[in-house]
Formats: C-alpha cells, sequence, structure tokens
C-alpha cells in the first residue's frame, strides 16, 4: 500500500476514535471519497492497536491500576479500586462483544456498511448528543462508576455497531445521561474502548493476520505506528478542550457531514 495513503488512514484513524465524530465511518468512506482501495481489513485493525496504545499510554494510571486489578480478579477477589475497575470495564464490554458478534457471523455488520446508515447515524446520533450534554447533570466523576452503571453504558455502546454512531460519542451520551461531566464522561469511554479495541481486533483481526505476508506486517506496523501519534495528539487535545467547552462543535460537524452524505445517497 502508498505510504501516503498509510498515512492517511491512519491520522484518519487516530484523530477519529477519540472524538464523537465516528472512526469507522471515515475508514469506511475514506475509499468512496478519495477513489483509493479498501484499506483492507489488516491496516483497519492495526490503526486500531495504534489508538489502544494512544488511550493505554494517555491513562496509564488508571490502565496500570486496573491491571494490577485484573489479577486480583482472577483470583475471585473485587476488593480493590483497581479489581472493581477491572470487572467494571469487563462487564461493560460483554453486551458489545454478544451482539458484535451475532452481526459479525450473520454478515449483518457487512451489509450496514453503506452512505445511507452512516449519514442517518451522524444525524441521529449527533442530535442525540447534543440532547444529552445539554440536558444532563454534571454532578459525578469517574470513582462514582458503579457496576449497574456500567451494564447501562454498556448497552449504550452496542449501538456504536451502528456505522456512523461513534462509540466515543455513544458511550459519552450515555454517561452524560447518567450525570458525569463532560470531562469524566470522555475518561469512562475511554477506559471503556480498551477492552472494546481488543475485543474487536481479536474478533477481526486474527484470520486477516495469520494470512498475511510480510509486505501487508509491514504496512501494519507502519499504519500503527503513524495511529498511534495521531491518536495522542487528539486525545491529549480533546480533554483539554472539554475543560472549556461543550460537545456542540462536535454535534455541528456530525450534523453538516450527516447531511451531506444523506444528500449524496438519496440524489
Amino acid at each position: 500500500m502508498p505510504l501516503f495513503q498509510l498515512i492517511l488512514v491512519a491520522v484518519i484513524q487516530g484523530l477519529t476514535e477519540f472524538l464523537p465524530i465516528s472512526s469507522s465511518a471515515h475508514l469506511i468512506l475514506l475509499p468512496s471519497l478519495t477513489g483509493l482501495d479498501d484499506q483492507g481489513q489488516l491496516i483497519d485493525v492495526a490503526v486500531h492497536v495504534g489508538t489502544l496504545g494512544a488511550v493505554v499510554l494517555y491513562f496509564w494510571s488508571d490502565v496500570r491500576m486496573g491491571l494490577i486489578g485484573l489479577g486480583r480478579l482472577a483470583r475471585g477477589k473485587v476488593d480493590t479500586p483497581g479489581a472493581e475497575l477491572a470487572f467494571r470495564l469487563i462487564i461493560s464490554t460483554l453486551p458489545l462483544v454478544l451482539v458484535g458478534a451475532v452481526l459479525y457471523f450473520t454478515g449483518l455488520s457487512q451489509a450496514m456498511r453503506s452512505v445511507t446508515v452512516i449519514g442517518w447515524a451522524m444525524l441521529i446520533f449527533g442530535i442525540v448528543l447534543y440532547w444529552a450534554d445539554r440536558t444532563s447533570p454534571s454532578e459525578k466523576i469517574t470513582k462514582d462508576w458503579t457496576l449497574k452503571e456500567a451494564i447501562i453504558i454498556g448497552f449504550w455502546q452496542t449501538l456504536s455497531l451502528i456505522p456512523g454512531t461513534s462509540r466515543a460519542g455513544i458511550t459519552i451520551t450515555g454517561a452524560r445521561r447518567l450525570g458525569y461531566g463532560r470531562t469524566d464522561a470522555a475518561r469512562i469511554a475511554m477506559l471503556m474502548s480498551i477492552p472494546a479495541i481488543i475485543a474487536s481486533g481479536v474478533l477481526t483481526g486474527t484470520k486477516a493476520t495469520i494470512v498475511a505476508d510480510s509486505a501487508a506486517l509491514r504496512d501494519g506496523a507502519l499504519a500503527t505506528a503513524f495511529a498511534f501519534v495521531s491518536g495522542l495528539i487528539a486525545l491529549s487535545l480533546m480533554m483539554r478542550l472539554l475543560q472549556s467547552v461543550n460537545y456542540t462543535p462536535y454535534v455541528i460537524y456530525r450534523i453538516a457531514l450527516g447531511l451531506v452524505l444523506l444528500a449524496w445517497a438519496y440524489s
């Protein structure tokens, strides 16, 4: 794959994975809008691994606590903050894994990869994000996150399987509706992305990696590195901006893109 396309795919993934504007939609739309060949499943998985590295590094203190707690959780003990965090992240990911597996093995996930679906999802869930952000209280912080709330946000997250919804956007929406402030809602969404990306990578990337040749694996490694850098920049920028601005700029972008895509799809 040309280096330019690798960089383009990686930068798009890195910039959109953590912003509530749907990375999967942008990756699906890229070949249609540019005339480039589809980057393929291996590259899609590679850039997701890159953004996984970015969120792990940015939230390393939380990740480290969760990893330590995972050891206690494996022994059947949920008696430390780290074990509680690990347990909630696992529980919140189960609905996504179950629904995602059904869609994947029935072929419905591929059937939904259309401009029409992406356009409607961009528009509808952008409006839902705006409603949640403008009408919800900001009275809770990340430490208040309960197991019940993890399950609720986990079901919100399953909507991200619709291309154009945005995994970050819909989990932020769910967290805001539960009363979490903007930065804390984003923090929960980013931490939930870790097991979600791992689960998605295992489900969709195992076969692609096994059959890949050395050139494809080299392209994947480069894409991972570029996505890591762009993802870290985007994540750092968003978390800083949320201290002073709301989600409205992202909503405006979603609505504008959704309307353009729908006009194109129905023309």
